[in-house]
């Protein structure tokens, strides 16, 4: 069916995290986008760029070594956009018991040549389980908007005092996609190393991420241009660390005239023995913007709980599989 796929791998030691023990965040995040990718095309029948990466819940560790599953089917269209929902599930490569690990959903717009929108064929549900999905998705875009508009009323300046990560480097060849600028999921990666940072020098090293959402690609990063990505953690309370991250980029030509291309939310835990969240200091919030930030991610928790969870539970595995092993 051209509206769904499944890519079928093997996680290897090279997508481990820092600690070595499971997969990277960000790693499982450039999973989700080219499977979502393949999806969008497929359906499309044109080149795709991602829009936006909603919800994603990790709610089970991959460790190097499973077979992972990457199940994309689409949900909704617009007249450009897809939604597409990504469920992503890892089983021991002998046992074959997939286990859910995360879920969420991504917008992928189709540009032409000149990559500018082209419209998409129109998407109808036909079971009732598509029919769900279709509802949830629309019931969406409104909190999307609201979600994507507080996010972008924040400024941050030199006036925080809260724990902060910086990272700056070129854009390589190797991250490029198809459209010759970088890949999301590879944007997604730099962001969740970002925060991963930036949470690990306020908890441990053990830090993990069980959240990132609200992420939207407002432009492309050109191979070449200086990437800046900057993690601020906002937000510390019961065990959860809320870190704002902002990716910029622009010409070398013109380091001091950087572009907003990329944001999102992510949090992290820092887990104990027992796989359970420990404690985390609570921030001081020491200035005005410190305080504001504070409510931002209060707010967007808000924002979060009045939306309705997707039934994933629901879904049938009746995908082709794509690279199987």
């Amino acid at each position: 069916m051209k509206d769904r796929i499944t890519l079928r791998f093997l996680a290897s030691p090279q997508d481990s995290a820092a600690g070595g023990t499971t997969v990277a965040a960000g790693r499982v995040l450039e999973w989700i986008d080219k499977a979502g990718y393949a999806c969008a095309v497929g359906w499309s029948g044109s080149y795709c760029v991602t829009a936006y990466v909603g919800n994603v819940q990790f709610t089970a560790p991959i460790t190097a070594g499973d077979l992972v599953e990457a199940h994309a089917r689409i949900i909704h269209t617009g007249r450009t956009s897809m939604q597409v929902l990504v469920v992503i599930e890892a089983a021991d490569v002998q046992s074959r018991a997939y286990v859910p690990a995360t879920h969420c959903i991504l917008v992928f717009v189709a540009v032409d040549d000149d990559g500018m929108p082209r419209e998409v064929p129109r998407w109808t549900p036909s079971t009732d389980t598509d029919r769900i999905l279709n509802e949830r998705a629309e019931q969406r875009l409104a909190a999307r908007r609201e979600i994507r508009d507080a996010m972008m009323e924040q400024h941050y300046t030199h006036e925080g005092t809260t724990p902060q990560t910086v990272f700056r480097f070129l854009a390589a060849p190797s991250a490029a996609n198809w459209g010759g600028n970088a890949h999301g999921g590879t944007v997604m990666g730099w962001i969740d190393e970002a925060a991963y940072a930036c949470a690990a020098g306020w908890s441990s090293t053990a830090a993990r991420a069980v959240y990132s959402g609200g992420i939207h690609f407002f432009r492309p990063i050109r191979i070449g241009h200086i990437v800046e990505v900057d993690a601020r953690l906002i937000h510390a309370w019961a065990g959860r660390m809320h870190i704002a991250v902002r990716v910029r980029s622009g010409s070398p030509r013109t380091p001091e005239a950087l572009e907003l291309t990329t944001q999102c939310v992510s949090i992290f835990v820092d887990p104990g023995p027992d796989g359970r969240a420990r404690p985390v200091d609570p921030l001081e919030l020491r200035s005005a913007e410190d305080r504001r930030l504070d409510r931002h991610a209060r707010d967007l928790i808000r924002m979060r709980e009045r939306l309705e969870a997707l039934p994933v539970d629901m879904l049938p595995v009746d995908a082709v599989p794509v690279g199987a092993p």
